[in-house]
C-alpha cells in the first residue's frame, strides 16, 4: 500500500499537482482512519488532503483509477464475477462477438441497472461490454480514451440517455418544468456514472496488461491551467473560461494586498540615528522615508488576428483584472490595421459581449485581414501620437508572424521610446520564433524583456509579476523568467 501510495503521489507531481512531502504524509495518516476496503472512503480521504481545487479532481480521479483501481485478482471466477441478481439473462450467457445485437442487449441492461439504481448490475454490465464492444488486446499499445470512445459509441449513449429520460418522466407523472429539470438532471448524474463505470473498467483491463506506469502515462492530460491557449479544443475553451473568473479576482486581491504591504520606504538613516539619541544611541525604532509611489499607466497592443485572437482575450481578461492596479489602462487592437478599444472594456462590462463589439465594431481589417505589423504600427503613430508616455508601461501580444511583409521595426522603437517599461508575450513556442514569416527578433531589441507565455498558469504569473514592476526583485524575475 505505502508502494501504491508513493508512486501515486509521483504521478500525481507529474501531472502538475503540487503536492508536498507533509500533504503526503496526511494522506498516509487519513488512511488509519477510513476502511481501506472501501474504495470510495479511500478516494474520499485521499482527495481531502491531496487535492487543493476542484479543477484539479478530474486529473486526481484518473490517477487514483489507475493506481487503486480494483485488481483482477479479488474478482470472482477467474476475473468475471457471477452477475447480479435481475441482470439480463439474454446478456449474460452470450459469449461475445460484439455484434449490433449484443451491443443492443448489453444497453438494455445498462438501461435497466441504471433505473434500478443497481451499481453491481451496472459493473457487471460495463464489464461485460468493455469485454465484447472495446477491442482490447493484450500487448497492443495502451489507447484508453480510444476505447471508452469506443464502448460509448457501440451502447450508443444518446439512446440511452433519451430512454432513461422518457423512462423518469413517464414515472414522475408530471409534465411541468421543474419536474423535467429534475428529471434531466438525475439523467445527467447516471450517465456521469455510466461514463465514469467504463472508463474504470478499461483502466483496470490496461492496468493488468501493461501495469499502471504506463496506462498512467498515456492518460495523463494537462491541468487546465497548462493547457496551451493557441491550441485548446472548444471543450478545453469552456473549461479554460471557467477558470479565468475566479483567477482574476485571486489575482486582483493578491496584487492589492502586495501594494499595501509594500507602503514603506526607504531606511532614512539620518532620521533614525536622532531618535536613537533619546534612548542612549540604541537604534531601537527605524525611521522609513515616505515612499513616493504613483500607479503606472498600462498600454496593451494585442494582436487580434486567427488564432492569436483566442490569446489576446484571455490576456485582455485578467488584464482588465488588475486594472486598479493602474492609474489607466488603454487597448489597441490591430490585424493589418490598428482601432484603439478601451471603451468596450468599461466598469461592470460583460467581457463576452466586449469581445463581441471588438470583432464586430472596431476596424481592424485595412486590406487583406492578414496580419500587417509594420501598417499596425504606422496607425499607431499616425493615430495615437501620444498614447504612449514616460508612465506608460506597454504589453505587446503577439507571435510577431508579419506574412513576409516589412516589419518597420523603427516605428516600433519610435512608438515605445517615451515608456517606462515594454514587453512583449509570445504565445508560440521560443524554438518557433524567428522562423519563416516571425518579425520576432525585429522587434525584441526594444523590449525590456520578451517572454513565451503559452499557458494560463505563465499568464497569471506573468501578469502578476509586471502589474507592479516598482522593486527590483520584480524586474529580475522578469527578466530570468524561463521559457516553459
Amino acid at each position: 500500500m505505502l508502494t501504491g501510495l508513493t508512486e501515486f503521489v509521483a504521478e500525481l507531481r507529474a501531472v502538475g499537482l503540487p503536492v508536498s512531502m507533509v500533504e503526503a504524509i496526511d494522506a498516509v495518516t487519513a488512511l488509519r482512519h477510513v476502511d481501506l476496503g472501501d474504495r470510495e472512503a479511500v478516494r474520499s480521504a485521499m482527495a481531502a488532503t491531496l487535492v487543493k481545487s476542484s479543477r484539479h479532481a478530474d486529473a486526481f480521479d484518473i490517477a487514483f483509477d489507475v493506481y487503486f483501481g480494483v485488481n483482477s485478482a479479488v474478482m470472482t471466477d477467474a476475473g468475471r464475477p457471477e452477475p447480479p441478481s435481475g441482470t439480463s439473462s439474454g446478456v449474460a450467457g452470450n459469449g461475445g462477438g460484439g455484434g449490433d445485437e449484443d451491443a443492443a442487449a448489453l444497453a438494455d441492461a445498462v438501461i435497466d441497472a441504471l433505473r434500478r439504481d443497481d451499481f453491481e448490475a451496472l459493473r457487471w454490465s460495463v464489464r461485460l461490454a468493455v469485454d465484447r464492444l472495446a477491442g482490447i488486446e493484450p500487448g497492443r499499445p495502451v489507447g484508453g480514451r480510444y476505447y471508452h470512445y469506443r464502448v460509448m459509441r457501440r451502447l450508443d449513449g444518446d439512446r440511452i440517455g433519451a430512454v432513461l429520460l422518457a423512462a423518469a418522466l413517464a414515472d414522475r407523472g408530471a409534465d411541468d418544468e421543474i419536474t423535467a429539470r429534475i428529471a434531466r438532471n438525475e439523467v445527467d448524474q447516471a450517465m456521469v456514472s455510466l461514463d465514469a463505470e467504463v472508463r474504470r473498467e478499461i483502466i483496470r483491463r490496461l492496468v493488468d496488461d501493461r501495469g499502471a506506469a504506463a496506462v498512467a502515462r498515456t492518460l495523463r492530460t494537462p491541468l487546465v491551467e497548462d493547457i496551451e491557449l493557441m491550441h485548446a479544443t472548444g471543450a478545453e475553451l469552456l473549461r479554460i473560461e471557467q477558470v479565468v473568473a475566479p483567477l482574476a479576482r485571486k489575482l486582483a486581491t493578491r496584487l492589492a494586498q502586495r501594494r499595501r504591504r509594500g507602503k514603506r520606504g526607504r531606511l532614512d538613516v539620518r532620521g533614525t540615528i536622532r531618535r536613537s539619541l533619546s534612548h542612549g544611541g540604541a537604534l531601537l525604532y527605524p525611521r522609513f522615508r515616505a515612499p513616493h509611489r504613483s500607479k503606472p499607466e498600462l498600454v496593451l497592443l494585442c494582436d487580434v488576428s486567427g488564432s492569436m485572437a483566442t490569446f489576446a482575450r484571455f490576456t485582455m481578461q485578467l488584464t482588465y483584472a488588475v486594472g486598479n492596479q493602474f492609474s489607466r489602462v488603454r487597448t489597441f487592437a490591430f490585424i493589418d490595421g490598428l482601432d484603439e478599444v478601451t471603451a468596450f472594456f468599461g466598469p461592470d462590462t460583460d467581457f463576452v459581449d466586449a469581445m463581441h463589439r471588438l470583432s464586430t465594431e472596431a476596424k481592424l481589417v485595412w486590406q487583406d485581414g492578414h496580419s500587417d505589423y509594420g501598417n499596425s504600427l504606422a496607425m499607431l503613430a499616425e493615430r495615437y501620437p501620444g498614447a504612449i508616455t514616460e508612465r506608460s508601461t506597454v504589453i505587446v501580444t503577439g507571435d510577431a508572424r508579419n506574412n513576409y511583409r516589412d516589419p518597420r521595426a523603427e516605428l516600433f522603437t519610435d512608438a515605445v521610446r517615451p515608456a517606462r517599461a515594454v514587453y512583449w508575450i509570445n504565445p508560440e513556442a521560443r524554438r518557433y520564433w524567428d522562423t519563416g514569416d516571425s518579425d520576432m527578433r525585429s522587434y525584441a531589441a526594444r523590449c525590456d524583456g520578451v517572454f513565451e507565455v503559452r499557458t494560463l498558469r505563465q499568464l497569471e504569473q506573468f501578469v502578476e509579476d509586471v502589474a507592479l514592476p516598482t522593486g527590483p526583485r520584480s524586474t529580475a524575475r522578469l527578466v530570468s523568467s524561463p521559457a516553459v
